[in-house]
C-alpha cells in the first residue's frame, strides 16, 4: 500500500511549480497551504458523510480523494510521507491511550 502512496506523492511533488493551467495539482499547490488545507477539509468531510451513510463504494472513493488532498497539503507544507512514516514508526507498540496522554505533558 505504501508503494501506491509513495508513487502518488512523487507525482504530486513533481507537479509543484508546474503549469497550473495544465495540472489540477499544480493549481492547488500554487494556491498555497491555506487553499490546500481547505480542500483537504472538504474532502475529509465528504469522507465522513459517506461513512455515516454506510456507503462503502462512496467511502472508498472519498477516502482516495482525502488521501490525495492530504498529500497535496503535505507537499504544500514541505513535508513528505517519510516524515509522517517516522512519526507513525515512533508510535508503534505504544498504546494509543498512552501516546495521547504523553502529548499533554
Amino acid at each position: 500500500m505504501s508503494d501506491v502512496l509513495d508513487r502518488l506523492f512523487a507525482t504530486i511533488a513533481a507537479r509543484k511549480g508546474g503549469d497550473a493551467s495544465q495540472s489540477y495539482t499544480a493549481k492547488l499547490l500554487a494556491a498555497g497551504v491555506e487553499k490546500c488545507a481547505a480542500k483537504f477539509g472538504e474532502e475529509a468531510t465528504e469522507t465522513v458523510i459517506a461513512a455515516i451513510r454506510q456507503d462503502k463504494g462512496e467511502l472508498a472513493k472519498e477516502s482516495a480523494d482525502a488521501l490525495y488532498h492530504l498529500m497535496v497539503l503535505w507537499a504544500a507544507s514541505g513535508i513528505t510521507p517519510d516524515d509522517v512514516y517516522a512519526v507513525l514508526k515512533s508510535r508503534e507498540g505504544v498504546s494509543g491511550l498512552d501516546e495521547k496522554a504523553s502529548r499533554k505533558s
